[in-house]
């Protein structure tokens, strides 16, 4: 199934059964998810500009905002958010 209302994979099937057959947790309300984002997003941007710096640091601004950003946005979406919201359902669960 697919479309807008497919489950996500690993998510939960339409018995609202999670991949080990166990009950699919709730995913992180919008606050909580905000918090993760954040707490991925300032420390990959305090770094990404560091070491971008001595590459960059002369350049126009807005030029060295797009570098950092076509760094740290695609580690913030597909690697350090995901690992956060799972390390978040971890905790959580105990």
């Amino acid at each position: 199934m697919t479309g807008p209302t497919a489950p996500a994979p690993g998510i939960g099937g339409p018995d609202g059964q999670g991949p080990s057959g166990s009950p699919a947790a709730p995913p992180p309300s919008i606050h909580v998810r905000a918090v993760l984002t954040w707490l991925a997003i300032f420390p990959l941007v305090a770094i990404t500009s560091m070491l971008a710096d001595p590459l960059v640091g002369s350049w126009h601004p807005i030029a060295r905002a797009c570098v950092v950003t076509l760094v740290v946005v695609p580690l913030a979406v597909y690697l350090v958010v995901p690992s956060f919201v799972k390390l978040y359902g971890r905790v959580r669960r105990r």
